[in-house]
């Protein structure tokens, strides 16, 4: 009897975390969500999102042509609330990248932006923590921009 009741309050608990839990997307959902294609030349997209980035307040570490590639982090916050609590600081910052590459008529631009914390203790142990942005609002306000820039250079 004691372990049937053990087992259902696990039970219950585990299904409880589950339905918590917001239901994960499939890669397809992902790709869709982060990449547009746009009516425009390479290099006017490429200087486009550049633009954007900077913009955005994102400061980009690299960018090539060549790849399409471009990545940037935004300016780091530290939590002093955080640090007042728990003697603990919590670092947390954006880090984002951009592919662009070359379609039959059109350029294509797929956007990747990750939240990243980094928490450290006064005993010198740190804790980092990687989670991909998954808002579908922040992807279309991004490419909104980025649309936006390309009429402009247009």
């Amino acid at each position: 009897m004691k372990f049937r009741v053990i087992t259902a309050l696990i039970m219950c608990g585990f299904l409880a975390a589950c339905a918590a839990r917001e239901p994960s997307m499939t890669p397809l959902e992902i790709q869709s969500m982060q990449t547009r294609q746009f009516d425009a030349s390479y290099n006017t997209t490429f200087s486009s999102v550049m633009s954007v980035f900077q913009d955005i307040g994102y400061t980009v570490e690299a960018a090539s042509k060549e790849t399409g590639l471009i990545t940037g982090q935004s300016a780091t916050d530290s939590n002093v609330a955080y640090q007042i609590f728990t003697g603990s600081t919590l670092n947390t910052q954006t880090a984002a990248t951009a592919f662009i590459e070359k379609l039959k008529g059109k350029t294509s631009v797929r956007l990747n932006f990750v939240q990243k914390s980094k928490t450290s203790s006064g005993w010198g142990q740190t804790n980092n923590q990687d989670i991909p942005i998954t808002d579908v609002t922040i992807y279309q306000n991004a490419f909104e921009r980025i649309e936006s820039a390309i009429f402009l250079r247009q």
